[in-house]
This record gives structure tokens, C-alpha cells and sequence, in this order.
């Protein structure tokens, strides 16, 4: 009877660890698709803001010999967007470069319990 309420406990303490990780891995996967999205998102507006660039740089060189303030104020335009552009794309990449690795977490959650179960129990949490 002792050893058949041990093996229970021992598979009711396996599936809770288990339960555990896979809601981790979940959340996880959860947090990498929202960063995903907002990549893809703020990589859109900087798009946009290039094309911008563009055709504003296009139009100033239409305009170029026309006689007033109107290039001061393309030339501000094409400035502001491409500031905005440049400005996108370093956070893009800072906060790719700062992200952690995909699952690190349930990574090192997993390893822990390995090395728990190795040890029989007997490290500490």
C-alpha cells in the first residue's frame, strides 16, 4: 500500500510539473507572437515612413526651382519621415537584440527539473 501511494504521488507530482511547463511554453509562444506582430507593425510604419521619403525627395526636386518657402518646408517633411524611418529601426533592432531566446524560460524550467529528478528530489527550489 505505501509503495503504490508513493508512485501516486510521484506521477501526480511528474503531471503537475509537466502541467506547469506546458503553461509556461504557452505563454511564452503567446509573448513571441505579440513580439512578432509588433516587428511586423512598427517594420511597416517604417516603410512607410522611407516611402515617404521618397516621394517627398521626388517632389523637391520638382519643385526645386520654384521660388519660395516651399522647399524649406518639403525639406522639413523629408526630414521628419526619415528621422521617424531611422528612429523605428533602431528600436527594431535594440529590442530584437535584447529579446530573450525563444522559450528560455521553459528551457531552463525543464533543465531544473531534470536535474531535480536526477538528484532524487533533493535539490532545492
Amino acid at each position: 500500500m505505501g509503495i503504490l501511494r508513493n508512485v501516486t504521488r510521484m506521477a501526480s507530482t511528474l503531471l503537475a510539473i509537466f502541467h506547469t511547463r506546458v503553461e509556461l511554453f504557452s505563454v511564452e509562444l503567446q509573448e513571441e507572437a505579440q513580439r512578432l506582430l509588433s516587428y511586423l507593425i512598427l517594420s511597416l510604419i517604417a516603410l512607410f515612413c522611407v516611402m515617404m521619403t521618397f516621394l517627398l525627395t521626388i517632389f523637391l526636386v520638382i519643385v526645386l526651382f520654384w521660388d519660395s518657402w516651399r522647399i524649406l518646408a518639403i525639406s522639413g517633411l523629408i526630414a521628419c519621415f526619415a528621422g521617424a524611418a531611422i528612429l523605428i529601426w533602431l528600436g527594431i533592432r535594440s529590442s530584437y537584440r535584447k529579446k530573450p531566446r525563444m522559450l528560455a524560460y521553459t528551457r531552463s524550467e525543464i533543465a531544473r527539473d531534470i536535474e531535480r529528478l536526477k538528484s532524487g528530489g533533493q535539490a532545492e527550489k
